[in-house]
């Protein structure tokens, strides 16, 4: 008996330490390295611009969300906005009247009978966009004023295709994903300086336009998946802090599953239908996504066998006591998900992810991943 604890001891040690190791090697690459800021060669500039709007039954924020775009620091004349709405409520009705006596910018609507699902959509929105610049940005979002300026900066390094920017104030007053975004911020600032970074996010992604190629029509990681096939047509991909914008989001682990979930399979299918680029395309095949696919694909799985391994093992040396294992991780997860682990937070939202990873697996294992999505109308509410 005593062998096998002393091999499941020592098998729980290993698991941990394989888990962490990935990231400790990230973290303190980071660390030593310290990159700051884009890795473009940033030049002032001012395309024209094509901002692409996906809405659905948006009638509540849809205006908020227009002013906002009218009253960024940009000139309205080199403007248009392209606006594809597959909504049952009034929202059309609200955009047409918002623009009725507006001379910029342009709006062009695009008006589906039916819902298809997001990549469709902006499929369509991409191909009607007709501007240099094309900015994709969500109804739910606010965008700091100089967000297209600095975006614009960014692409007029010839080298890069694509930019995205940062969460820089959590709607909503999730302390979660506050501190997931902090680690998240690091490692996008690394990956972009080693070549490219891999995820590009809803609320303000930019392209270039003629690098924009069709998605995937069940894609339900839309962003992402542009930005890496633009990646693997030879234009990087990076990530500028500069770039800034406020997203809504909720801590409580429940409803944060149906959030966390979501864009977690639209990234596990990514990476498992573009696994024929591991080791390819410099050190974005070579390390960046040897990365994420850990962090996503592996981690997730070896974290949850120390867990278990661990109560297994506290069960056979100390009976029922052993039980404290899954009691604390319970525990963790309860103090966390309410915001109540002070400087742990940012451990727990790394945990958090963790285990959206692990429910995103199951859920596309068992034939999860609509391209439709459910409005969380209480995310809405920060936005009204």
């Amino acid at each position: 008996m005593r062998r096998i604890v002393r091999g499941l001891v020592s098998a729980v040690a290993a698991l941990l330490s394989l888990t962490g190791l990935p990231y400790v090697i990230y973290l303190a690459l980071a660390k030593i390295w310290d990159p700051q800021g884009s890795p473009a060669d940033k030049q002032p500039a001012e395309p024209t611009v094509s901002i692409v709007l996906p809405t659905y039954n948006e009638e509540r924020i849809v205006e908020n969300k227009l002013r906002d775009i009218v009253s960024l620091d940009y000139p309205m004349d080199k403007v248009e906005v392209v606006v594809v709405d597959s909504s049952d409520d009034e929202t059309r009705t609200v955009i047409r009247e918002f623009f009725a006596n507006r001379q910029t910018p342009d709006l062009t609507l695009l008006e589906e009978d039916e819902r298809r699902g997001l990549a469709p959509a902006l499929n369509d929105a991409y191909a009607a966009a007709s501007n240099e610049m094309v900015v994709k940005t969500d109804c739910d979002s606010k965008l700091a004023a100089d967000a297209l300026r600095e975006a614009a900066a960014n692409l007029a390094d010839p080298d890069v295709g694509a930019v995205t920017g940062r969460n820089v104030d959590v709607l909503g007053g999730s302390e979660v994903e506050e501190g997931y975004r902090d680690v998240q911020a690091t490692i996008q600032t690394l990956e972009s300086h080693l070549d490219s970074t891999l995820i590009f996010h809803g609320p303000f992604s930019a392209f270039e336009n003629e690098e924009i190629v069709p998605i995937d029509p069940d894609s339900i990681a839309d962003d992402t998946e542009l930005a890496l096939k633009i990646r693997k047509s030879g234009k990087r991909v990076v990530f500028d802090p500069e770039i800034r914008y406020k997203e809504a989001s909720h801590s409580a682990f429940g409803k944060r599953r149906t959030q966390k979930d979501r864009r977690a399979m639209g990234l596990i299918r990514l990476l498992l239908r573009n696994r024929g680029i591991l080791g390819r395309y410099g050190l974005y095949g070579g390390v960046v996504l040897p990365f994420n696919w850990w962090f996503m694909l592996v981690s997730p799985w070896l974290l949850a066998a120390s867990l278990g391994l661990a109560t297994v093992t506290g069960i056979l040396l100390t009976g029922p006591l052993g039980f404290v294992v899954p009691a604390s991780a319970g525990a963790f997860t309860f103090l966390g998900s309410r915001d109540r682990l002070g400087p742990l937070q940012s451990v727990y939202a790394v945990f958090d992810t963790q285990v959206s990873l692990v429910f995103a697996a199951v859920k596309l294992w068992r034939g999860g991943g609509s391209a439709v999505w459910d409005v969380d109308d209480e995310l809405r509410d920060a936005f009204e």
